[in-house]
């Protein structure tokens, strides 16, 4: 009589003390096609557990060490839904039985043990252990079709995100590769200051759609090669609401902080920017990163307007603008790494700049 031949054989675990009744245990069980593991010493028992997997467990109720009540409750500790076979020569066993039920063991075989007896106790449990661990390896299985389901989504949304970001720019002064600059700059900011990393990943994410209101400003503003009016520099300025306009009422959470980014990384440190006036610690955290990234992009690269700045004259305007333009804690973290920021800079350097 053997268990069905179509699943993995399942591995059993024994211990009694006494030594001829733990070869009867695995030489029955062994005869149904478990792999048995055999010990005397329940304390080497719960070793092999808590190392390896285990389907089955017969258990003897007095054992050298510790009794089978005890071993129990401390391979419990391991395993919630194994079953475990008690096996005992006590005549009068009811309290034994309710105390061995109440620690977890889930079924009784009275020695001398019957053999007829034993295969019928062992078949049903074995039947449902495989069909526990059918189970469990169909709920694994929808768990990563779920998660790979999950990741192209993700994907989708992020490739999304990046044709949004990218609209703004490409209107604008088609400098190619400055959202992801912005992006790599605010990282660095951001790995020193914020502490989780699903929140660090967000405003890396988030922080390419900074100048996405751009989309609402005429061309004629937008693209002049010269100074703007006053007039045409309050036309430029509205950007930042447009953008909050467009990303604020939508569920994505990345598209939530790109609006927050949108609308605060103009406002100034000393409370004079737009749109709000806002000063200090009052402008959100990403708003204060991005405001960093984005200026030290804006200075360093081509623009109708300007010729791109060297690289050590920007840096000399954010440290000289600690404290006033930018977050002083903030701009020193970012010309303290100056090195990552010169990486960046080269690695994702446009051709027109």
């Amino acid at each position: 009589m053997t268990l069905d031949s179509k699943t993995q054989p399942l591995h059993a675990l024994s211990v009694d003390g006494d030594g001829i009744n733990l070869q009867l245990v695995q030489s029955l069980a062994e005869e149904m096609g478990l792999l048995v593991k055999s010990y005397q010493s329940p304390v080497q028992a719960l070793e092999y557990a808590a190392a390896y997997e285990v389907d089955l467990v017969f258990v003897d109720y007095v054992l050298p060490e510790m009794d089978g009540l005890s071993f129990i409750r401390e391979f419990r500790k391991w395993y919630k839904d194994v079953p475990v076979i008690m096996t005992t020569a006590v005549t009068d066993g009811i309290q034994l039985k309710l105390a061995a039920l109440e620690a977890g063991a889930t079924e009784f075989l009275s020695k001398p043990l019957n053999s007829m007896d034993f295969r019928a106790r062992v078949k049903s449990l074995s039947t449902l252990r495989s069909a526990q661990l059918q189970l469990r390896d169909r709920a694994l299985l929808l768990e990563q079709e779920v998660a790979a389901a999950t990741e192209k989504i993700v994907a989708r949304e992020m490739e999304t995100l990046g044709v949004l970001s990218k609209a703004a720019e490409f209107k604008d002064t088609d400098t190619g590769n400055h959202v992801k600059r912005v992006a790599g700059y605010s990282r660095i900011i951001g790995e020193d200051i914020i502490t989780d990393p699903a929140q660090l990943d967000l405003l890396v994410h988030a922080a390419p759609l900074h100048d996405v209101g751009k989309v609402g400003i005429p061309d004629t503003v937008l693209l002049k090669p010269g100074k703007l009016t006053h007039d045409e520099w309050e036309v430029m300025k509205t950007h930042a609401v447009i953008g909050e306009k467009i990303l604020a009422d939508c569920e994505n959470k990345v598209l939530r902080a790109g609006a927050e980014i949108a609308k605060t990384h103009h406002e100034r440190f000393d409370g004079g920017g737009y749109p709000n006036g806002l000063s200090g610690k009052s402008i959100p955290l990403m708003g204060r990163i991005v405001a960093i990234a984005d200026v030290f992009d804006a200075l360093t690269t081509v623009r109708p307007y300007k010729d791109a700045w060297p690289y050590e004259k920007a840096f000399n305007l954010i440290a000289d603008e600690r404290g006033m333009q930018f977050d002083g804690e903030l701009a020193g973290i970012f010309l303290e790494k100056r090195r990552n920021v010169l990486k960046i800079c080269e690695t994702l350097k446009d051709l027109t700049s």
